[in-house]
């Protein structure tokens, strides 16, 4: 029964009438499934709604609510991972309320975030769950716990007004975190526009994701998006996901065409974690499509994956090299599925001037990046960051993006929004790219650039050379950044040791030897500073991303030990 295509379905202004219109339609059609792994042997224990379920649960938590607050009071949802989430998120859209999708209290190294976010946001009511009641208590007077909330509470409201169906809150690589308004029309349009870029229009697919639903993707992948197109979406939560990396993989096996979506090191962690007794119950040639979106996306990571699981039937053209950012809901640019990676080798140098020009890919010095495709129902152009002109096929410059996806500004920001948004319905995301041969190449954020005696350098190409220059050093959990020094900008590097490491069994000083070698003969920087600190002390974002930002405020404060300085 669930193996059927599910119907196309009109055109809806919002998300909750797209859950009556499939609750009408395909009543006993799952929709949603949440596979909770209570024990560390855990294989999952499967929970699941049906289309009329979550009808009656989006519409008993939407009433609830109604009582609670008016139309257009912020909602803040600290669930944690389930179906009680997808539940009290829909259920705020429901009730003509602003949904502030977030997170527990107690999720290490997000504690700050969450209370800057609250204090931004000023909810008039939280949404959470049984388990959490108590601690979620101390944080706001009204409090509705979706778990307690009787279907007899269901009733019909009418479609709500409001324009702003939630607050997307950026990830917060600075203390205060902006949130994006993203309207109904805003989150449905995104939703149609990753359907179309990764072939769900057409033909069925399962949404499996781990991704945190209160981050831009994992919301629109694992709720809007099937929610839209009526499609079941299996979730499970990212700390299972971090525990045992197989158990996702499992789930893309179970499920037919599967779409999933995961940041650059979640590939690098299954292809070196997943042990070859767990891939032997593997059968990956039915997953449709892989999307990476992180930024840069280097088509190492992707090859890496490949290698490690094209036994197990992994077809390579199922890799997606994506780009967004939650000021545009999310997605942006997307490579499609069943199309080769593109990859493109530059010539570094040029890529400090401006310039994207080709380099021999085996060059030492050449920059490898991935092609993240065309747009996704999306004007986006390259423009110089300083003049806004635009800039030619070839050329390197701030991106920009125009689209009905493209958030309305942010909350109470009314100057940062003119300066982001613009006037002109233009996005400036302060991500710098290229365009070649069709296809959009992110190269970096303008922010994060290191100046050094008026070249360029990008932190990720920095940080890419370190971690491969000692196996000790941990991937992806490293930040290069500049600091003002007396004769200029210096560069600092701070990375992890992976968690399998004993330092007294390491020769620091020859380590970081090897990675002021590498970095010089590289890239001709000199670092002014290394600390090697154990994992989990870079700071990342709400999406798992590193905070290169946070890094270089903590570095600032004296906060790293200086053990493997030289």
């Amino acid at each position: 029964m669930d193996n059927r295509r599910p119907p196309l379905a009109p055109a809806f202004r919002s998300l909750p009438e797209y859950v009556r219109h499939w609750a009408r339609t395909t009543p006993d059609r799952r929709a949603f499934t949440f596979v909770d792994h209570p024990a560390p042997d855990s294989r999952g224990v499967h929970r699941t709604l049906t289309w009329r379920r979550l009808d009656v649960r989006v519409r008993a938590v939407a009433a609830r609510l109604a009582e609670e607050a008016e139309p257009g009071a912020r909602v803040a949802l600290l669930c944690p991972q389930g179906l009680e989430y997808v539940t009290g998120f829909l259920a705020t859209l429901a009730a003509g309320l602003i949904a502030v999708p977030l997170y527990p209290p107690g999720l290490p190294g997000q504690g700050g975030r969450l209370t800057a976010v609250l204090a931004d946001a000023r909810p008039s009511v939280v949404v959470t769950t049984s388990r959490h009641l108590g601690e979620v208590q101390e944080l706001c007077d009204r409090v509705v716990a979706v778990d307690q909330v009787p279907d007899a509470a269901a009733r019909d409201l009418e479609p709500a007004d409001a324009e702003v169906a939630y607050l997307q809150y950026t990830s917060g690589s600075t203390r205060t975190p902006a949130g994006v308004e993203i309207s109904h029309a805003n989150v449905v349009a995104n939703a149609r526009q990753a359907l179309s870029a990764y072939g769900a229009d057409a033909h069925p697919v399962t949404c499996v994701g781990w991704l945190p639903l209160y981050h831009d993707m994992g919301l629109v992948l694992s709720i809007a998006a099937p929610v839209v197109r009526g499609l079941l979406s299996v979730l499970m939560d990212p700390v299972a996901f971090l525990y045992e990396p197989a158990r996702w993989l499992r789930l893309l096996a179970a499920h037919p065409r599967a779409l999933s979506a995961a940041p650059n090191f979640a590939y690098d962690y299954c292809a070196s974690a997943v042990t070859d007794a767990q891939k032997a119950e593997l059968r990956l040639d039915g997953v449709a499509a892989l999307i990476n979106g992180s930024e840069p996306v280097r088509p190492g990571t992707a090859d890496r994956f490949q290698a490690a699981f094209a036994g197990q039937g992994l077809v390579a053209e199922t890799h997606c090299p994506s780009y967004g950012l939650a000021e545009a809901t999310v997605f942006v640019s997307a490579a499609r599925p069943g199309e080769p990676l593109r990859r493109f080798a530059l010539d570094r140098d040029a890529l400090a001037e401006g310039k994207a020009l080709p380099a021999r890919p085996d060059d030492p010095r050449a920059v490898l990046l991935a092609g993240c495709g065309t747009p996704a129902g999306q004007q986006v152009r390259i423009v110089d960051p300083v003049s806004g002109a635009h800039l030619s096929e070839g050329e390197v410059g701030e991106i920009q993006v125009r689209g009905p996806n493209v958030g309305r500004g942010y909350w109470n920001q009314e100057e940062q929004t003119r300066r982001v948004f613009g006037t002109d319905g233009r996005l400036r995301t302060g991500d710098l790219g290229t365009v070649l041969e069709g296809q959009l190449i992110v190269t970096g954020r303008l922010k994060d650039l290191i100046v050094i005696d008026g070249r360029n350098h990008y932190p990720q190409d920095l940080e890419a050379t370190v971690q491969d220059t000692h196996p000790a050093l941990r991937r992806d959990r490293l930040a290069a950044f500049g600091v003002a020094g007396g004769s200029g900008e210096r560069v600092v590097v701070v990375a992890e040791h992976t968690r399998t490491t004993n330092l007294a069994e390491v020769d620091v000083p020859a380590l970081v030897r090897a990675v002021r070698a590498a970095v010089s003969g590289r890239h001709g920087v000199r670092l002014a500073d290394v600390l090697l600190v154990p994992p989990g002390t870079v700071p990342r974002t709400s999406s798992g991303k590193v905070s290169r930002a946070l890094t270089r405020e903590r570095y600032l404060a004296g906060a790293y030990a200086p053990d493997g300085a030289e």
